[in-house]
């Protein structure tokens, strides 16, 4: 195959989203050439269809999460016939950070440690506190508000903006938390508010995050870090979709094989290859590129390459008042959170972790009609009778819980079907644990009580979302012992030199929250000790002074 030799950089990135978008920015800080590669385009959000009378349509066809349904030119194959979550992400200069809702929450130190603090999963090989500076510099440059003071979490720097504004249906959970004693706290989110200069517009309330950000109040990397980085000499190369990590006869990976959108082979050579393709794109790369040093895929050697896969198994429970609530204003998933029962308790529970329980405002019309978040309105006679009853009555909160690393559950290759590049299909092997399932009853239970508690005359409970696959953790973790994890604690593969991983992949637990604040700050870690850069300590001046 002829491929055009791309110039030699000091570093190549292979994906565009959280992870990669942070890390290029801070190599290239630090003094190193670095080329990005990312199989999906730049998109620009200001011609997102939010403003749109069809917008519900689009969130159901072209921009639904679930790349099965959207199918999206970007999209790679994957199956999901042996999981019962489907997987969500999104291809694009960006990344998923282009349809995520913008939920911002932090780890618990305990979330860092949990076999040595309750003898199941994997510890961390570092703690919060190393990770806390990168946290505080990550929020200066995605724009974080919320409210400085939660008690279930580390004393943290005063947000940049106030908290989201609650809606009705927010405010009567927040009142019933109260009456019923339970922790809860307005979400951290990183959407601007108020911030001048972030040279970002204010959020306007209008909801629909989730396909994009015509005002670009919701931070997502193409507007935060990529400017950033590009400013800083990144070249980002999109539409590029990457073929296999070429290694020497000593096993060194020493180039990357990409295909551009025209269809020609191009090779990437490079002191240092970084993946950033999320905890399925980035095994999946692994483990189709072998050669004569890694039969069985790049940092195989134990078999560890995809395994140990981790999502957050969400339940949902859906509260119907009598009166309205109002119109589905504001960011749909950023307005309170409860960490009541986040730590382990196991004699409440009957579990070891815990999870965190999450108000989702109302849905639009289409969405009620649809069941989006729960059971489909019936149709029929009575259909709009209960479309009535539901429309502008509802408010949710979902359970996610924390998945327990298992080697059964996995990533791996389907040679049924591939993509441009020839790259086969990602093949997900899933099973919800019998831990997970004693924390989402759990968390039904209570989130059904507390919906109750604000006023609810009936509850609509959606055991396991199927559409919850936003998370891929785990599938090549990062410890200190090599026959247990594929990478270092500075994100080298192990049996591969000039090979690193830097996403969610690396994570050794899950933690019962969203992962992207501490797979950023992590990542920032990660590029630290790549560059050769002695990694940042406490302090939050330091953090901030990092940013200029």
């Amino acid at each position: 195959m002829h491929a055009t030799a791309d110039p030699h950089v000091d570093a190549v990135i292979v994906g565009a989203g959280a992870a990669g978008a942070a890390v290029a920015w801070r190599m290239a800080k630090a003094g190193l050439s670095v080329s990005v590669l990312d199989r999906g385009p730049w998109l620009n959000q200001q011609e997102a269809a939010n403003s749109r009378d069809d917008w519900e349509w689009v969130m159901c066809t072209d921009h639904h999460p679930d790349p099965g349904i959207r199918k999206a030119p970007a999209d790679y194959p994957v199956t999901a016939d042996d999981t019962p979550i489907r997987p969500a992400y999104y291809a694009g200069i960006g990344g998923s950070t282009l349809h995520w809702g913008a939920h911002f929450p932090r780890f618990h130190p305990s979330d860092f440690k949990t076999f040595t603090l309750d003898g199941v999963g994997r510890d961390w090989p570092i703690d919060y506190w190393d990770l806390e500076p990168y946290y505080d510099l990550n929020d200066q440059i995605m724009g974080v508000s919320g409210l400085a003071g939660d008690p279930a979490n580390p004393v943290r720097a005063s947000r940049a903006m106030p908290p989201v504004p609650l809606c009705a249906g927010t405010q009567r959970l927040a009142e019933a938390a109260d009456r019923l004693g339970w922790h809860w706290w307005p979400s951290d989110s990183a959407i601007n508010l108020d911030q001048d200069g972030l040279g970002r517009n204010c959020c306007n309330q209008c909801g629909p995050c989730g396909m994009g950000c015509p005002r670009h109040a919701r931070a997502s990397t193409d507007i935060t870090y990529w400017p950033l980085a590009i400013e800083a000499g990144v070249t980002v190369r999109p539409e590029a979709t990457v073929g296999r990590i070429e290694t020497d006869d000593d096993g060194r990976a020493r180039s990357v094989l990409w295909r551009d959108r025209d269809g020609a082979w191009h090779r990437q050579a490079a002191d240092l290859i970084v993946l950033a393709a999320n905890g399925m794109g980035t095994p999946r790369l692994m483990l189709h590129s072998t050669s004569a040093a890694h039969p069985n895929g790049i940092g195989n050697r134990s078999d560890q390459v995809g395994r140990h896969l981790m999502h957050h198994p969400t339940a949902l429970v859906s509260g119907v008042f009598d009166e309205s609530l109002g119109p589905p204003a504001g960011p749909f998933a950023c307005a309170l959170y409860s960490q009541e029962f986040y730590e382990t308790d196991r004699g409440d529970t009957g579990a070891m972790r815990g999870y965190q329980m999450q108000a989702i405002r109302g849905q639009g019309p289409l969405g009620t009609a649809l069941g989006g978040y729960v059971t489909r309105l019936d149709w029929g006679g009575d259909h709009h009778r209960q479309f009535e009853n539901s429309f502008q009555h509802t408010v949710s909160l979902t359970v996610t819980t924390e998945d327990l690393p298992e080697p059964e559950n996995r990533v791996d290759l389907d040679d049924r079907a591939e993509d441009a590049a020839g790259v086969p299909a990602a093949r997900l092997t899933y099973r919800v644990s019998e831990n997970s399932q004693r924390l989402l009853t759990h968390g039904i239970e209570r989130t059904t009580g507390w919906l109750r508690e604000a006023g609810a005359t009936e509850t609509k409970v959606t055991a396991l979302s199927r559409q919850a696959g936003f998370h891929f953790l785990g599938t090549v973790a990062m410890g200190e012992d090599p026959d247990r994890f594929v990478v270092d604690p500075a994100g080298r593969v192990r049996d591969c030199p000039g090979l690193a991983v830097v996403d969610g992949s690396v994570f050794p637990s899950a933690g019962g929250v969203n992962p992207t604040s501490t797979l950023q700050a992590n990542a920032l870690r990660l590029a630290d000790l790549l560059a050769g850069q002695t990694p940042m300590r406490r302090g939050r001046a330091e953090a901030r002074d990092m940013t200029t």
